[in-house]
């Protein structure tokens, strides 16, 4: 099973959002997903200053399987992106809650979101 971190929320399209108040929230994309899509090859990631708006489709992810697109969790301004993973997309496979993290959003709003209880119990994922 695909390990779903309890500290964060999730969208129904599998990106998490860790919001903790003090400054821009991480977005990245769930164990679950990055099982799902297999060796990620290719991130299209929104460009800082740009607006996200939640629930609606804000870059790509291409695996040696299919391209999905990247959805974003909240609605708000994008103040970074990591230059890591673009570089090096497989991080988020090997490591999606850290060094796989993809963008950071100024948040003005959250879109629907899940608790981690109820993201793993809706995907098969492992608390």
């Amino acid at each position: 099973m695909s390990k779903v971190v309890a500290e964060l929320k999730y969208s129904a399209e599998h990106e998490w959002v860790a919001v903790d108040g003090s400054g821009p929230s991480v977005i990245g994309v769930s164990a679950v997903a990055a099982d799902a899509l297999g060796d990620i090859v290719y991130v299209d990631l929104p460009e800082v200053g740009s607006t996200v708006t939640a629930g609606e489709t804000c870059g790509e992810i291409e695996s040696t399987k299919s391209v999905s697109d990247l959805y974003s969790p909240v609605t708000g301004e994008v103040t970074d992106v990591n230059d890591g993973v673009v570089a090096d997309p497989a991080l988020i496979n090997t490591d999606p809650y850290g060094a796989g993290w993809l963008f950071k959003v100024a948040v003005e709003s959250e879109g629907p979101l899940l608790s981690a209880e109820e993201y793993a119990a809706a995907n098969g994922g492992e608390l």
